[in-house]
């Protein structure tokens, strides 16, 4: 898995609107698409309910958009977005105030960081050493409340590193000392919080990922599960901090089967298996801890279908599928992200191999 896991999964065929609401066990999941779209992927939730994410069209050009509690879509383009596959608006978080963060590509292929504001306002960023080429660029990945932005840049040498973008528009860029400095390698970071904790991952000489924790005073812990891999390609991903400081994410085992973990703001890991899964393509993927520390995501089984999981804090799970989801391999429900109220989001394969986006509320 890398940082751009769900922008990588497949887009189906021709996908139409759609919004049909069903009973997930004592919970109910509405499905939503854009109208005329290849796919909708649906990728961050804030605390009202209101959504974020993109989709593609039939001439394969993503676009970002935004859904309103009450179903309304409404689709944009960043300023300066290439016009031709293949382009992208990607919007990646929401803020509790509807400001949204992400990134888009111009023409030539290079990224930019952007902040629209729930107005409908953009402000293009670039980190200060970010690369100018094809792949390169700068990358918003995660907006708190108060509009702080973390994400991470590729720089001309295709190496990754963290930054912090605050409130007042400066631009902190960062590393963890550990990480390598080859292509491929280097520091990406993908979560922050209320506070201004960043968690996100880093990959080392030896092209092994661990996680790490920057505190709102720039100091820098390193997250290793302990029963992550370590040989190249294995090891630890952090992927989402919550207020308290908790974070979630998942592990490769030596046998690259994934795992999921949930640390402590105090530092003790807990690991934790939906289903144990026999190959190194399966296993459980964590996407987003919410307030209350539950736990959402996805967990491939046997035949390598994925299935959504919520996990409380006290360690109970619920497996779930939206109703209709496809059974082919590699595809299935897909949580990306989870709010205060126990709002799950994330997109699915029809039976298709359509894609949908969807929200689950308990």
């Amino acid at each position: 898995m890398s940082v751009n896991r769900y922008l990588a999964l497949g887009i189906g065929a021709a996908l139409g609107a759609l919004g049909v609401a069903a009973s997930a066990r004592a919970a109910t999941i509405t499905t939503f698409g854009v109208p005329g779209a290849l796919g909708t992927y649906a990728y961050s939730i804030n605390a009202s309910g209101t959504i974020a994410g993109y989709y593609q069209d039939v001439n394969f050009l993503v676009h970002g958009f935004v859904r309103a509690v009450d179903g309304t879509i409404t689709t944009f383009d960043a300023p300066g977005a290439g016009t031709a596959a293949p382009a992208c608006t990607c919007a990646l978080s929401i803020s509790q105030t509807g400001s949204i963060a992400g990134d888009y590509t111009d023409a030539n292929s290079v990224h930019h960081g952007f902040l629209r504001t729930a107005a409908g306002a953009f402000t293009r960023f670039e980190a200060p050493h970010a690369g100018s080429g094809s792949g390169q660029g700068t990358l918003a990945y995660s907006i708190n409340a108060a509009g702080a932005i973390a994400g991470y840049f590729t720089d001309a040498n295709g190496v990754n590193h963290g930054f912090l973008r605050g409130t007042n528009g400066a631009i902190t860029e960062f590393n963890v000392a550990a990480a390598g400095t080859s292509a491929g390698q280097g520091t990406t970071a993908v979560s922050i919080n209320p506070t201004g904790a960043i968690t996100g991952f880093y990959i080392d000489t030896n092209l092994v990922t661990h996680g790490f924790l920057r505190s709102e005073s720039g100091a820098i812990t390193t997250i290793d599960a302990p029963d992550a891999g370590t040989a190249g390609y294995q090891g630890t991903t952090a992927w989402s901090i919550n207020p308290t400081g908790a974070i979630t994410g998942y592990f490769r085992e030596a046998n690259n089967v994934g795992g999921g973990f949930v640390r402590a703001a105090d530092g003790t890991i807990t690991e934790f298996q939906i289903a144990r899964s026999p190959s190194g393509s399966q296993g459980t993927f964590p996407s987003g801890i919410n307030p209350a520390g539950a736990v959402a995501g996805d967990w491939t089984d046997k035949n390598n279908v994925s299935h959504g999981f919520l996990r409380t804090s006290a360690g109970s799970v619920t497996s779930f599928d939206v109703p209709g989801a496809s059974t082919f391999n590699g595809q299935g429900t897909y949580p990306a992200d989870l709010n205060s109220s126990g709002d799950i989001t994330g997109f699915y394969f029809d039976a298709s191999s359509v894609v949908y986006g969807f929200v689950r509320t308990p």
